[in-house]
């Protein structure tokens, strides 16, 4: 598994302006401001993945960006700010696939270390819109379970095996 350092140096504290160095706290380097005493902690960055039942089959895309350019998965995307987790799910399934969805509840979260992206995700019905692709896809398509295609991501096929062991995919 590939693991990321997305660490950037913050050179100036925001809150005083003063130069930010570092302090070993919670078991790691820290940036942290001597001038204020404030210590800045990295948050994750919180991102939604949909898997849309429709007409029996599961909604995937193949994308036309990388990562996984080529390569087929559910309809995801990042939170923005201020929005709530369910609202950006039924976004990104409509800005993906084209279709309106209803949830039916959160399957998992999913994390990785080294990966600051903490993934949400739902298992979701189709009612209403058509497949259509985005400007992040070439192709939607809906795939019935056992004929599924190469998949974009590792957690992939762990994502399908939770959903499937659950009650939420009927």
């Amino acid at each position: 598994m590939t693991t990321f350092n997305f660490s950037r140096p913050i050179g100036y504290c925001p809150h005083c302006g003063a130069p930010v160095g570092t302090r070993f706290l919670g078991g790691q380097d820290r940036p942290y401001c001597e001038s204020c005493k404030t210590a800045f902690y990295e948050d994750p960055k919180l991102a939604v993945a949909v898997l849309v039942c429709c007409d029996g089959g599961l909604v995937l895309q193949r994308r036309k960006i990388d990562p996984g350019m080529g390569k087929w998965t559910f309809p995801s995307g990042y939170v923005e700010r201020g929005e709530r987790v369910e609202d950006a799910a039924e976004r990104e399934a409509f800005e993906e696939t084209g279709l309106h969805v209803r949830l039916n509840g959160l399957l998992g979260l999913y994390s990785h270390p080294g990966n600051p992206v903490v993934l949400a995700v739902y298992s979701a019905e189709a009612v209403g819109g058509s497949l259509s692709v985005s400007e992040e896809s070439h192709e939607v398509a809906t795939f019935a379970l056992n004929q599924l295609p190469e998949l974009a991501f590792e957690h992939d096929a762990q994502i399908i095996e939770s959903w499937l062991s659950s009650s939420s995919q009927t």
